[in-house]
C-alpha cells in the first residue's frame, strides 16, 4: 500500500495543476447541483418492525385520509385570574381565534375545545388540537404564521395562549456562532501545532473543499434518499473534523521527510506513502462503523451513517490528492519560519527535478533538520519511568467517569426538554397543570378486526380492559374507519411520557389486550409518540452489546493487519471501551443529573436520546483508531528500524505526540462548536463525541497504551507464526520505501536515513 500511495503522492504534486481543477470542478458541481435541487421533506424517525410502527402503517392504510404522522399543534389557552374559560367573553375570543384557521391549504381539522371537552376540571385551562396534512417541516410558513397569528389575536382578548406539539418544530441550520468559535480554534491550533499560517491555511483550506462538496452532495440526494437535515450536518461535523486533522497528519509527516532531507517531491511522495497509509486505515475504519450502523434498523440511523461515512471518504480522498498538489504550489512555505531560516543556502547547481518541475530553485533544495526534544519527549519518558503509576492512575480516572453510565437511560425528547422560554414548554406545562402529566403523552390504541368480524363488541371489550390497566388516566370514545373493520382510542396515563411509569404502562396495556387478541382474534396494537419512542429505546438497547461486540472485533482484526501484533489490538479496544464508558458517563452527568448542563444552556434533564449511544460508539470507534493508527505507527516504524522497546515509544511520541495532540484538539474544538446549537440530537451529539475524543487521545492512547508498552516490551509485538504467514503485509510505516533509493534523494547516502531512536 505504501508504495502505491507513494506514486499518487508524487503523481498529485507534479501534476498539481490538473489534481487543483478536477477538485475546483468537483466543488462547483456539487455547490451547483445543491443549489438546483428541490427542498427535500423531513421524514419522521420510524423502527421497522416495532409494534407501534405497525400501527402507523396500519393506519395510514385504513385511515387513508389523514396522515398519522402528521405534524399537530395544541393551542392551549388560560383564562385571566379569577375566570373560567367558559365565560362567554372567552369562549368567543376562542371561537373567533379557531376560526381564523378554517379553511387553510394544510390544515386537515380543528378541534373545538367545548364540544371535545377540553377544558379542564376547575375551568380554567382548556385546549384546540389542530392536525395537519403535511409533516411539520413540511409545513409552509404561511401556515405556521397562520398559527401564531390566531394565538396573538386571543391574546389580544385576554387570554394566555401557548401553542404545544410539533407545528412549530424548525429544521436545524447549521453555521451558528459556537460552530465558528470551534473552527476558529482549530485554526489557531494549527497555527501553533505547524508554526506556518501556510500550513494551517492549507489544512483548513482542504477540510473545506472536502465539507462543500459532501454537504453539496447531501443537499442534492435530500429527495431522492430522504436524507433530513441532521444526516447534513453530521457530515459537516465529522468531515471538519477528520479533513483537519488527515490534512494536518500528512503536512506533518511532509515536514518531516523535508527535514530528513528530501526534495519537496519526494517527500510528498513519502508522506503520502507512510502517513497517507495510516490515513486510509483510519479513515477505512470510520467508514465502515458508520456505514454499519445499518444493521441495527432505523432508516434515520442508517442515513446518517451513510452521510457521515460519504463525508469521511471525501476526506481521505482530499488528503491524498489535494494536499501533496498544494504542496506543490506553496513551496518552502508550508514549513515553519524557524526551519526556513534554519535552512542552508541554496547550492550551486542543485536544479536536479524530475520533468515538469517548475518550483524555484529555492523551493527544490533539501533541508535538513533535527526533531527537537519536546514535550512528548519528556512525557513518553515519564510514563516509561512510571507505567504502574500512570496506569492505575489513568484507569481508575476513567472507571470513576464512566460509573454513571450504569444509570444510563434512553429516551427520545419532547416539548418537555425545550426551554421555558419557548411557547412549547409553556404549553406543556399547561396541559400538565390542567389535566395531568400524562395528557403530554396520549397512547393510541389500534384495533384491527379485519380477519375477526364483530368490530364493535371486540372495540368495547378493549375498552373496557384499558379501562381496568393501572396507570391509565382516561379512555377516550372509539373511532371507526369507513370500512368498520378498525377502531382506533385514545388511552392517556398519569404519569410524563419520558418516565419509567409511563414505559411500564405500555408493557402492560400490551400484556393485557393480548387475552382479547387470543378471545377474539383481532389484532390490537399500542402506539403514539410516547410508544414509539418506548419501542426505539428498547431496540436500541437491544442492539448496543451486538454493534459493541461486532465494532471491538472489527477493530482487533484490523490493526493486527496494521501492526502485526497480538496485544496491540486488544489493549487498543480495551481502551477504546474506557473512553467510550467515560463519555456515556459524561452524558448522563450533563443530561440526566444535569451537572454543569447551564453552562451549555440546558434548562431540563431527562433521559439521553436513544439514538446516541450506538452512534457514538460508531463515531469514536473510527477516531480512536485514528490516534492508535497515526501515533503507534512511528513506534512500530522505530521498532522495526532496531529500537529497544523503550526508545521506540520515545521516538514515536517526539515525531508524533505532538501532531496527534493537537489533532485532538481541533477534533474537540470542531465538535464542541456543535454544543450550541438548539436540536437536542446535535447538542448531545457534540458533548458526547468531545468528551470521548478527549479522553481517548489524551488518557488512553498518550497514557494507558505506552505504560501497557513500557510493561509488555518486546512481547508487546508478539505475532504467532500462522498468523505471520496468512496475514497481509499492508507495509503501514513504508518498510519498503525506506528499502529503495530514490533517485530525487540528495546527500551522501541513496537509501534514506534512519529514524533517530536513541536518547536525545
Amino acid at each position: 500500500m505504501a508504495t502505491f500511495l507513494y506514486r499518487i503522492g508524487r503523481w498529485a504534486f507534479r501534476r498539481r495543476r490538473l489534481v487543483g481543477g478536477l477538485w475546483l470542478g468537483a466543488l462547483v458541481l456539487a455547490v451547483a447541483a445543491a443549489a438546483m435541487a428541490p427542498e427535500g421533506k423531513e421524514e419522521d424517525l420510524s423502527m421497522p418492525g416495532t409494534e407501534s410502527q405497525k400501527a402507523f402503517d396500519l393506519l395510514d392504510e385504513r385511515f387513508p385520509q389523514s396522515n398519522s404522522q402528521g405534524a399537530e399543534a395544541r393551542l392551549v389557552f388560560r383564562a385571566p385570574d379569577g375566570q373560567r374559560m367558559t365565560a362567554s367573553e372567552n369562549k368567543a375570543a376562542v371561537e373567533d381565534a379557531l376560526g381564523s384557521l378554517d379553511g387553510g391549504d394544510q390544515v386537515e381539522s380543528i378541534a373545538d375545545p367545548y364540544e371535545d371537552d377540553a377544558v379542564s376540571e376547575d375551568g380554567t385551562i382548556a385546549y384546540s388540537t389542530i392536525t395537519y396534512t403535511e409533516g411539520a417541516v413540511d409545513l409552509t410558513e404561511s401556515t405556521k404564521s397562520a398559527l401564531e397569528d390566531a394565538a396573538s389575536q386571543a391574546r389580544g382578548a385576554g387570554l394566555t395562549v401557548e401553542i404545544g406539539g410539533s407545528a412549530l418544530d424548525a429544521e436545524e441550520e447549521p453555521g451558528g456562532t459556537t460552530e465558528i468559535i470551534g473552527v476558529a480554534v482549530a485554526a489557531v491550533v494549527l497555527v501553533l501545532a505547524l508554526g506556518s499560517l501556510v500550513a494551517a491555511g492549507l489544512s483548513l483550506l482542504t477540510a473545506f473543499v472536502g465539507v462543500a462538496i459532501a454537504f453539496g452532495l447531501v443537499s442534492a440526494l435530500t429527495v431522492p434518499l430522504g436524507l433530513t437535515s441532521t444526516v447534513a450536518i453530521l457530515a459537516l461535523m465529522l468531515g471538519l473534523a477528520v479533513g483537519i486533522d488527515y490534512a494536518l497528519f500528512i503536512t506533518s509527516r511532509y515536514r518531516d521527510e523535508r527535514a530528513r532531507g528530501s526534495e519537496p517531491e519526494e517527500a510528498a511522495g513519502r508522506a503520502v506513502g507512510t502517513a497517507g497509509s495510516a490515513v486510509v486505515f483510519a479513515g477505512a475504519t470510520v467508514f465502515i462503523a458508520l456505514v454499519g450502523l445499518g444493521v441495527v434498523g432505523i432508516p434515520e440511523l442508517t442515513k446518517m451513517g451513510m452521510g457521515g461515512a460519504g463525508a469521511v471518504a471525501l476526506a481521505v480522498l482530499v488528503a491524498l490528492t489535494l494536499v501533496p498538489a498544494l504542496f506543490g504550489f506553496f513551496g518552502r512555505r508550508v514549513l515553519s519560519r524557524a526551519v526556513r531560516k534554519a535552512a542552508r543556502a541554496p547550492r550551486r547547481g542543485a536544479g536536479n527535478c524530475a520533468p515538469g518541475h517548475d518550483l524555484p530553485a529555492a523551493d527544490r533544495q533539501p533541508i535538513t533538520a533535527t526533531p527537537a526534544k519536546g514535550i512528548g519527549t519528556r512525557w513518553a519518558r515519564f510514563v516509561l519511568r512510571r507505567p504502574v503509576a500512570v496506569l492505575l492512575t489513568a484507569g481508575l480516572g476513567l472507571g470513576a467517569v464512566a460509573l454513571p453510565a450504569l444509570s444510563l437511560e434512553l429516551g427520545l425528547p419532547g416539548d418537555e426538554s425545550k426551554s421555558v422560554e419557548t411557547t412549547q414548554r409553556r404549553a406543556y406545562d399547561l396541559l400538565s397543570e390542567g389535566f395531568g402529566p400524562g395528557f403530554n403523552g396520549p397512547l393510541t390504541v389500534v384495533v384491527d378486526t379485519s380477519e375477526s368480524g364483530n368490530a364493535r363488541a371486540t372495540t368495547n371489550l378493549v375498552v373496557k380492559t384499558v379501562r381496568g390497566v393501572d396507570g391509565v388516566a382516561s379512555v377516550g370514545d372509539p373511532v371507526l374507519s369507513r370500512t368498520k373493520d378498525t377502531a382506533v382510542l385514545t388511552a392517556v396515563p398519569r404519569t410524563a411520557p419520558n418516565s419509567g411509569e409511563t414505559k411500564d404502562l405500555v408493557h402492560a396495556i400490551r400484556g393485557a389486550v393480548s387475552g382479547v387478541e387470543a378471545d377474539t382474534g383481532a389484532a390490537i396494537l399500542v402506539t403514539g409518540t410516547t410508544a414509539m419512542n418506548i419501542d426505539i429505546s428498547e431496540a436500541m438497547s437491544d442492539a448496543l452489546v451486538p454493534y459493541l461486540t461486532v465494532v471491538i472485533g472489527l477493530a482487533v482484526l484490523l490493526l493486527l493487519v496494521v501492526f502485526r501484533s497480538v496485544l496491540l489490538p486488544v489493549k487498543a479496544a480495551l481502551g477504546f471501551l474506557l473512553s467510550v464508558g467515560a463519555a456515556f458517563g459524561v452524558l448522563v452527568a450533563v443530561f440526566q443529573w444535569g451537572w454543569a448542563a447551564d453552562l451549555i444552556g440546558i434548562e431540563q434533564t431527562g433521559p439521553v436520546m436513544s439514538l446516541m449511544p450506538i452512534l457514538i460508539i460508531g463515531i469514536v470507534f473510527g477516531l480512536a483508531m485514528d490516534y492508535e493508527v497515526f501515533l503507534f505507527t512511528r513506534v512500530r516504524e522505530a521498532h522495526i528500524h532496531g529500537a529497544s522497546p523503550g526508545e521506540a515509544v520515545v521516538s514515536g511520541f517526539r515525531h508524533s505526540g505532538r501532531v496527534v495532540a493537537a489533532a485532538a484538539i481541533i477534533m474537540i474544538s470542531v465538535f464542541a462548536g456543535f454544543i450550541g446549537m438548539s436540536s437536542p440530537t446535535i447538542q448531545t451529539m457534540g458533548v458526547g463525541l468531545a468528551a470521548a475524543v478527549a479522553f481517548d487521545a489524551f488518557v488512553v492512547r498518550m497514557a494507558i497504551a505506552p505504560a501497557v508498552l513500557a510493561l509488555l516490551g518486546h512481547r508487546a509485538w508478539w505475532l504467532p507464526r500462522i498468523l505471520n504467514r496468512v496475514l497481509p503485509n499492508v507495509d503501514i510505516e513504508g518498510e519498503k520505501l525506506s528499502r529503495q533509493a530514490p533517485a530525487s534523494m540528495t546527500g551522501p547516502d541513496a537509501a534514506v536515513p534512519r529514524l533517530p531512536v536513541g536518547r536525545d
